[in-house]
């Protein structure tokens, strides 16, 4: 079967990572634009809704959007006719807004926490926290953020809102978020890696300040939010996410977000987590804030693509709980999370997709303080042999761990 019939993403990021020669990057824009997974065709759909933003560094390119909320929607490493990486959700910017949350995809988006508990805010002050009564709040699910400054490697956006959490208590919140792509040489001098050119790469930095600009101080009593980061992906049936950890030989994660992850789809080995990541079957998990490491990452080896995420980590700090319960301690939250979507009970699905994701301690601010959240997203695609060596690297384990490892 044609592979551009059954799967045109995958295809083309097939495509790309199996081939060395940077021809297929010369192909032009009018060439690539009508073939879904290429990064002509999904900066074309995206100009028809909003007028984007495209960094670049060399055949590099991130394309960012001021008009939803500020989100990296996807990147590329090798240029137009280069395959997309992030998710987008197409039917979703065409149809009447959902009153519960606008999932456009995205492969770096920045919502605010915490989801659940006596502090949320997707719950109005005594509401069950049921579906029927969750909403995303506006400010970061529909509505535009502005461009403080922009040139070709980056683009700052602002925001301010004033949010209502679940103890009632008014949060007025500056945002701040600067985004950078990098150019290769600061790729690999932030991993640590050494060069070689028969890898495709595309990093960009994301720096989010969340200023308290109310007049009353954030405290346990109050309540606060934190900053979240989410990073929306492509699946295939040989994607496995890796996540590192430390400390004891205690179950390092919560994995019942959503029920527990069946045993088939999740291991620990030796202080790291592989997790399948194929679209299939929805289940979410999250790492202990003092088990956390600043990485995690994600291979797919149908197309030879390692994913590499880098974020800020506090061991010693609170994080605050996002299940949907009043009863859990407020600050017993994950620091670190993964996502692999699947069909709900009635067989429907929003994507296939799946995310790595990071969040931020809980913020207890006074009025004009500050908390930053930094949170960096790489991509290399190219021979096996060189993808492994970054791998150990970065993750601490080789391409054929993770292969074997479910």
């Amino acid at each position: 079967m044609d592979l551009r019939l059954l799967c045109p993403t995958l295809f083309f990021i097939m495509l790309s990572t199996s081939c060395n020669d940077r021809s297929v990057t010369n192909v032009t824009p009018s060439d690539t634009a009508s073939r879904p997974g290429t990064f002509a065709y999904d900066l074309q759909f995206l100009k028809a809704h909003d007028s984007v933003i495209v960094l670049k560094s060399g055949d590099a390119r991130v394309i960012v959007s001021p008009k939803y909320q500020a989100k990296v929607f996807t990147s590329t490493a090798t240029g137009d006719a280069g395959p997309s990486f992030g998710w987008i959700h197409y039917k979703a910017f065409d149809g009447p807004q959902d009153p519960h949350m606008n999932a456009y995809g995205g492969e770096n988006r920045l919502w605010l926490g915490p989801e659940g508990g006596k502090f949320s805010l997707f719950f109005p002050p005594g509401a069950k926290m049921e579906f029927a009564n969750w909403k995303t709040p506006a400010a970061f699910d529909t509505e535009p953020w502005t461009v403080a400054a922009q040139d070709e490697q980056s683009v700052r956006l602002t925001k301010t809102m004033a949010l209502t959490n679940y103890a009632g208590t008014a949060l007025f919140i500056g945002i701040d978020r600067n985004i950078t792509i990098l150019d290769r040489a600061a790729i690999d001098s932030t991993l640590s890696l050494p060069a070689d050119t028969a890898v495709y790469a595309v990093g960009y930095r994301t720096l989010n300040t969340l200023i308290n600009t109310g007049a009353q101080a954030w405290t346990e009593k109050t309540g606060m939010p934190c900053l979240w980061l989410l990073d929306m992906f492509n699946p295939s049936p040989a994607t496995t996410i890796v996540i590192p950890y430390g400390g004891d030989t205690t179950k390092p994660a919560t994995t019942d977000y959503f029920g527990e992850i069946p045993g088939d789809r999740i291991k620990y080995e030796q202080n790291v987590l592989y997790f399948k990541a194929d679209g299939k079957s929805r289940g979410k998990l999250g790492i202990h804030p003092h088990r956390t490491r600043p990485v995690a990452g994600s291979y797919d080896a149908q197309h030879q693509v390692l994913t590499i995420t880098l974020f800020d980590t506090d061991t010693t700090a609170r994080y605050l709980n996002q299940e949907w319960k009043t009863t859990r301690p407020p600050f017993s939250g994950d620091a670190v999370n993964a996502y692999n979507d699947g069909p709900l009970a009635d067989g429907s699905q929003m994507g296939p997709f799946y995310e790595l994701e990071s969040v931020s301690p809980a913020a207890f601010l006074a009025p004009g303080q500050s908390q930053t959240h930094r949170h960096s997203v790489f991509h290399f695609t190219g021979p096996e042999a060189s993808l492994d060596a970054i791998c150990r690297k970065t993750l601490g384990v080789s391409i054929e761990k993770i292969k074997s490892s479910l």
